[in-house]
């Protein structure tokens, strides 16, 4: 083998060895973008990309459920067991089972998935119906919802016997972070 050979045959291995360098850190950069990327993936999208599926869910003073994930919004989500619709706070949820692969970003969500929590309320609120007040402590209340505040929502108590009597007149507001699901009673 001549020189030039040899020369061109070490440049053309130098060369090899640095493409594959190359692909190894690009290789490198793209997991760590994607690991970058998913990081910014919050648990509403990843609710709003399961809806329609069924999940389990673990939610402070409520348990364990099994149910069909109807919709979600930003702070809170609809889930169905069968027997009632809960509205779930999602700073209650401790964790979800059953999610699938989709995430569905906030820009492409639907206006309804938008609404907050407070906003759904109130249409609760006009619907003017009874409902379980599940808080974080694991105490439930049975109430009509009144008025909804920026972070509170006003309910008047019902004893379970009196839901057709007039009941109690004394509106009592309920911060929202003290909330883990409402549902119909």
């Amino acid at each position: 083998m001549l020189w030039e050979e040899r020369l061109l045959a070490m440049f053309d291995d130098l060369e090899q060895q640095a493409e594959g360098l190359a692909l190894s850190a690009r290789d490198a950069e793209v997991a760590e973008l994607g690991r970058a990327e998913y990081a910014q993936v919050e648990l509403a999208a990843r609710l709003h990309g399961s809806a329609g599926g069924r999940v389990g869910l673990a939610v402070v003073g409520v348990g364990r459920m099994e149910a069909t994930l109807v919709r979600a919004g930003p702070d809170w989500c609809l889930v169905d067991d069968g027997a009632h619709e809960w509205l779930v706070r999602l700073p209650a949820v401790l964790r979800v089972r059953g999610l699938g692969e989709r995430a569905v970003a906030a820009r492409h969500r639907s206006i309804g998935a938008r609404l907050s929590f407070g906003s759904v309320l109130r249409g609760v609120a006009e619907e003017g119906a009874p409902v379980l007040v599940h808080l974080l402590d694991g105490e439930t209340m049975r109430a009509v919802v009144r008025r909804v505040g920026a972070d509170f929502l006003e309910v008047v108590e019902r004893p379970e016997d009196a839901w057709a009597g007039a009941g109690s007149a004394h509106p009592e507001a309920v911060a929202f972070a003290a909330v883990a699901a409402v549902r119909r009673s």
